[in-house]
């Protein structure tokens, strides 16, 4: 996700200027992916688009702020996770948190989870049919995990981000960002065995 130093550095520099063009190319730089990561998060597809552009609101206001201590797409990360965690716990309240259907035709991001799932490449329609099935199953399931352990396994299976990166976007030490992951993955694959076993039942 990350744009090379000296392009992130560059246009840094073009948005603190407050250059309109500059958050243009933010957006379209980093938008889909914080729009995955959002709705990976929330697994509500409206919330996902609201939370999207909040991000993008709140880089905007703070962006003057950005110390460049981090990777300005891990500031932008840590933005949107705290969203995600501030609208989770809203939802959560309201009991409004109901979970999306995954859209069939969808800009794909690789799931890790999936490939844990075994998920082949699938050619026949049928076979199709049934890895859609299991994805959906998957992000389910993710959406089951505990908040704490989803928002590191997101991060470090599906952005496929470094330990040292989601501590930065988590606060966490490295050695509880490792721990999360591992025990979210065991959450995640004994949610989904259980989910296929009672599909095949």
């Amino acid at each position: 996700m990350a744009l090379p130093d000296d392009v992130e550095a560059k246009l840094l520099e073009r948005l603190t200027a407050r250059e309109p063009r500059a958050f243009n190319e933010l957006v379209t730089t980093y938008g889909r992916r914080v729009s995955a990561l959002v709705f990976r998060m929330l697994g509500n597809r409206a919330e996902a688009e609201d939370i999207t552009q909040e991000v993008f609101v709140q880089v905007f206001k703070a962006i003057g702020t950005f110390r460049g201590e981090s990777k300005l797409s891990t500031w932008i990360y840590r933005i949107a996770v705290n969203l995600c965690k501030n609208r989770s716990k809203y939802l959560r309240v309201r009991h409004a948190n109901e979970q999306d259907e995954l859209e069939a035709v969808v800009e794909r991001v690789d799931l890790g989870e999936a490939r844990r799932a075994n998920v082949a490449h699938i050619e026949r329609p049928d076979e199709a049919m049934a890895g859609r099935q299991v994805e959906k199953i998957v992000q389910d399931a993710i959406l089951k995990i505990e908040p704490g352990f989803r928002e590191c396994l997101i991060l470090r299976d599906v952005e496929e981000l470094s330990y040292e990166e989601i501590g930065q976007i988590t606060g966490l030490a490295a050695g509880t960002v490792k721990s999360k992951i591992f025990r979210a993955r065991a959450q995640l694959k004994e949610i989904v065995e259980r989910e296929l076993g009672e599909k095949i039942r």
